[in-house]
């Protein structure tokens, strides 16, 4: 579960949900949802309840994804699984919710805050529960999707339970996710698949489990950042490396397993949960104390300090006696020796090991041993992270001169090279610079029409200019094929919006013109008007503006010349009858005034 949040109270607290469950304290807060201890009132029991928070209710995709994914957690059967007892909405509010059952305890989360890392044989013993969880859910083709120490319940009683099972599932597939681009799963536990596609499988749920393995190891996660993208990063370009790296005394085969649950590759870590689980026994049967750990899992609250056993009279005074005589004569034998010191074998001693430490500890280290150190040209490693010892000389455990020097080598972090940009360049050219990186180049090119590259040049890289890959890896070159030929259809007596859809994919050009002949707004000619050209290419569309006609203006009243001048500017032909004597106005016309015409007709005029 998430942790709780210190501020104002949420405002169902104390509401009776559904006319059911009384919702009497607030147990945590987070991004989806809020959880409350509740009482059912029908049932008169305990019980969690999920409260999702409104932009989700308001999403009738997610309320129904959530409805069905509450009910295929709900067929999972696990003792490791919290069960659910029932879901719906509030008819109140409108809020989904989901009822639980209530385990009374810490969430990993906090055992983290509390204990800090755990020993190997306490972090498998609180994993093997987690993961039998997950393979009754594997089994019965359902995917976390979420897993996380705050999803994983540690009972007062020592019981261990996995929850959440299905929401993270119901989000992605929400609008509201198709809509604000929302990332579910903490950043922390993303499997590569996740954040490139949003896909999940089982082992995805096998990466995350790794994952939090590592944290229960080491006390952190594996990659930390400045933003949750940064991080996100990482688990797509960076391999996790071994917890050993960060904390010493870890076997090597819990090592080894943990770095195979989180490859990047899903098809190299185990196939599920099971295969997991089986892999993680067999490691656990060869750790100390690893029955008893898994018999003591308790919740991490500070333990009362047994009392002390009544002292017994004179016989600890006795053995101290025997112990100073002892350090006495082991000071006489030292005295004895001491003469000897530089000659024989006591100058020498066993080298300290510092694998896997920053440079600076590793100083401090060897300083307060009473050794010097210089160190080495570093070395590329994939499983040591950069900046942290890799290798020493003498070995751990070496013979060395008491005040000798130990060599260091740091590591350089995994070999990486940069896919540099290749846009516009020739394959020879883009070849030869992936050469001089000790990259290869695909046997098979990707072939593509482009717009702004020409024939033969490169439009891109897969992977992508700026990813780092490993030495001689291949990098695929996409090569440009030029414009894309596409096929001119005749478009001639369509009409304007009908034409331009046909011409999709070229850049369509409208010259209007006056026709008696084409209706308006229909195709009269094109250029060109068949075969093939460029994507993108112009096309000119001849639009027939309709018949060119104008409206006859009314002249009577006007003298004869600015009636003809009047006609004659608007494009019509001026025929005159004269009546004699007049004063040579404009007594009628034809046709009349308001008359629509086509341009050149003629409008008659009888002036008197």
């Amino acid at each position: 579960m998430e942790t709780t949040e210190q501020d104002a109270p949420p405002p169902l607290l104390g509401r009776l949900l559904d006319g059911r469950y009384q919702l009497d304290e607030l147990i945590a807060r987070g991004g989806m949802a809020t959880v409350y201890l509740a009482t059912d009132t029908r049932l008169d029991r305990k019980v969690a309840v999920k409260v999702m928070h409104r932009a989700l209710a308001e999403d009738p995709e997610f309320v129904r994804r959530f409805t069905r994914e509450a009910r295929a957690a709900a067929r999972v059967q696990s003792p490791e699984v919290v069960g659910v007892h029932d879901t719906g909405t509030d008819p109140g509010t409108g809020l989904a919710y989901l009822v639980m059952e209530y385990v009374d305890g810490i969430n990993l989360r906090q055992l983290l805050l509390q204990r800090g890392p755990q020993s190997p044989a306490r972090a498998v013993a609180l994993v093997v529960p987690v993961l039998r969880a997950l393979a009754a859910a594997h089994g019965a083709g359902l995917v976390h999707r979420d897993v996380k120490p705050e999803n994983v319940l540690l009972a007062a009683d020592g019981r261990i339970k996995v929850t959440d099972f299905g929401l993270a599932r119901a989000v992605e597939t929400s609008n509201l996710t198709q809509t604000t681009g929302l990332l579910i799963g903490t950043v922390s536990y993303l499997a590569p698949e996740q954040v490139q596609h949003g896909g999940a499988d089982a082992r995805t749920d096998v990466y995350a489990t790794g994952v939090l393995l590592w944290e229960l190891l080491t006390g952190s996660v594996p990659y930390g950042g400045d933003s949750p993208f940064s991080v996100a990063y990482k688990h797509v370009n960076e391999d996790v490396p071994a917890p050993s790296t960060v904390t010493a005394g870890i076997p090597v085969a819990l090592d080894d397993l943990v770095v195979r649950a989180t490859r990047r590759d899903p098809d190299l870590r185990p196939a599920d949960a099971g295969e997991f689980l089986s892999a993680l026994l067999s490691v656990q049967r060869g750790l100390p104390d690893a029955a008893t750990e898994q018999q003591t899992l308790v919740v991490a609250l500070p333990q009362k300090v047994p009392a002390k056993a009544p002292p017994v009279a004179r016989r600890p005074r006795k053995r101290r006696r025997g112990l100073i005589i002892t350090a006495l004569l082991l000071v006489l034998a030292l005295l004895a020796l001491g003469g000897g010191y530089y000659l024989g074998s006591y100058r020498y001693t066993k080298a300290p090991s510092v694998l896997g430490l920053t440079l600076g500890a590793a100083e401090k280290t060897l300083k307060h041993d009473g050794f010097k150190d210089r160190q080495s040209d570093g070395q590329f490693s994939e499983t040591v992270a950069a900046g942290l010892v890799l290798s020493q000389e003498p070995k751990p455990g070496g013979k060395v001169h008491k005040d000798g020097t130990i060599t260091l080598v740091l590591s350089k972090g995994p070999d990486r090279r940069i896919v540099p940009p290749l846009a516009g360049k020739d394959v020879a050219t883009a070849t030869k610079a992936l050469a001089d990186l000790e990259l290869a180049v695909a046997e098979q090119q990707v072939q593509e029409y482009s717009q702004t590259v020409a024939k033969g040049l490169v439009i891109t890289t897969a992977p992508g200019p700026g990813t780092k890959l490993r030495k001689d890896t291949a990098v695929r070159l996409v090569v440009s094929k030029g414009k894309e030929p596409l096929d001119v259809p005749n478009v001639t007596g369509k009409k304007q919006d009908e034409a331009t859809k046909a011409l999709a994919g070229f850049t369509v050009v409208i010259d209007q013109q006056f026709s008696d002949q084409v209706d308006k707004g229909v195709v009269i000619s094109q250029t060109p008007d068949h075969g093939t050209a460029d994507r993108g290419s112009t096309i000119t569309l001849t639009v027939s503006k309709g018949p060119d006609v104008v409206v006859v203006p009314d002249v009577t009243g006007m003298s004869e010349n600015d009636a003809r001048a009047e006609l004659e500017g608007l494009g019509l032909t001026v025929k005159v009858s004269r009546f004699p004597h007049g004063p040579s106005r404009v007594v009628s016309q034809d046709p009349q005034g308001g008359t629509t015409v086509k341009r050149g007709s003629s409008v008659r005029l009888y002036v008197y």
